[in-house]
């Protein structure tokens, strides 16, 4: 049986939760139905009222690319609906949270995006905040939960979470990087961690299994983000998002972001070689040449590697970048950069420090500390948190 969304549990319910409310709806491009309806599409022809609508990072139609900030107009309207448009990412970090003019008059916000199970991947902290300004506002928020793609196993946590003074946008609640949970859960986490007075409902997926990939669940894969075009690109992207705080390019401007990556001054035959024996099972990394066509490096032919898949539950996507990284910065001393401009709206900490979440991994990274050493010195923060998510686990 294919899994049923929180979206298609509401839609099956008639969205009679929602009938006589004035309805926020925070969403994006896959915030659809098994049958590929927009949830903005299904709310209005079931006589829903939808008040405003909040698009988060790339905007709420999904167009625009990372980092881009999306500004829209005080009396911006949705042509369907006659919703307000806001948006949730501005070119100010205050942006970033709905105001109490964005929530005044709203009964309910709904939250329907799909995540990909990454710390770093900004939707689900864009929820924690609208929770935080709806619990200060008195207003309830529902959530309708999606699938992790990557799954959401014990086993399945990876990554170092985030020491004192490294919280950001791209790390705003203590979890290691790759954290197992769905949306639903994730939004139990933000109430635990912030201690919220908040009306929180949850319609949750029918069907739904931890040990699923995503292909299993018979539901569609729409980009919830311009470059994140297959399922993929999502297993491996909890680790190849690090290379956003360097000088490599992620893959960005070519037709496979993130699977593909590389820089003028590296030779994939040697990358690849260097890196194969500590980037850990589940991936074979095979040596190419691209050249992006925009963002960082565009125009510019660069030794890569393409990150082929061979088995996703072995796939330790942290680890296989960490070698990555420590590889590059090898083969290329002189070359190899940390990323030193603002990111995410910080200026005085590194992108790769607000990523990992403290200074060590990079500092160990710097130091020449082998693969194993630097994995293991996150084994505690996976085991914490493993333990102090049991209370927000929705599902088997």
């Amino acid at each position: 049986m294919p899994v049923a969304t929180g979206l298609d549990v509401l839609r099956a319910e008639g969205f009679s939760r929602l009938k006589g409310k004035n309805v926020g709806l925070l969403a994006h491009p896959a915030s659809v139905a098994s049958d590929l309806t927009h949830a903005v599409h299904l709310m209005h022809a079931a006589g829903v009222k939808l008040a405003a609508l909040f698009g988060p990072e790339h905007g709420i139609t999904g167009e625009a690319q990372d980092m881009d900030h999306c500004e829209v107009g005080e009396d911006a309207r949705d042509a369907l609906t006659g919703a307000r448009i806001h948006s949730l990412y501005g070119s100010k970090v205050e942006s970033l949270r709905p105001t109490p003019a964005m929530l005044e008059g709203l009964d309910v916000l709904v939250v329907d995006m799909q995540d990909v199970g990454a710390r770093y991947y900004t939707f689900a902290v864009t929820m924690g905040y609208a929770m935080e300004a709806c619990a200060k506002a008195g207003i309830p928020v529902m959530v309708l939960d999606r699938p992790n793609p990557l799954g959401g196993r014990a086993i399945d946590v990876e990554g170092p979470t985030i020491d004192a003074g490294f919280d950001s946008f791209v790390g705003e609640y203590p979890m290691p990087i790759r954290h197992g949970l769905t949306m639903a859960e994730y939004a139990h986490a933000v109430v635990a961690m912030r201690s919220l007075s908040l009306d929180l409902q949850i319609v949750p997926m029918l069907g739904w299994k931890r040990d699923m990939a995503f292909e299993d669940t018979k539901l569609p894969w729409v980009l919830p983000s311009p470059n994140m075009p297959t399922v993929d690109a999502a297993w491996i992207y909890p680790g190849q998002c690090l290379l956003e705080g360097t000088n490599l390019s992620e893959g960005r401007g070519t037709t496979r972001p993130f699977e593909l990556c590389g820089a003028p001054w590296l030779d994939g035959r040697a990358w690849a070689e260097r890196a194969r024996a500590s980037a850990g099972p589940g991936i074979v990394l095979r040596p190419t040449v691209i050249r992006p066509m925009f963002q960082k490096l565009a125009g510019q032919a660069c030794g890569a590697v393409q990150i082929h898949v061979t088995d996703r539950w072995q796939v330790r996507s942290v680890r296989m970048s960490v070698a990555l990284l420590a590889a590059a910065r090898s083969l290329a001393p002189a070359d190899f950069q940390w990323r030193a401009k603002a990111y995410e709206f910080v200026e005085d900490r590194l992108a790769i420090d607000l990523l990992f979440g403290s200074t060590r991994p990079r500092l160990a990274i710097e130091g020449g500390v082998g693969v194993d050493d630097i994995v293991d010195s996150w084994a505690g923060d996976e085991r914490a948190f493993v333990q102090a998510r049991e209370p927000w686990l929705l599902y088997p």
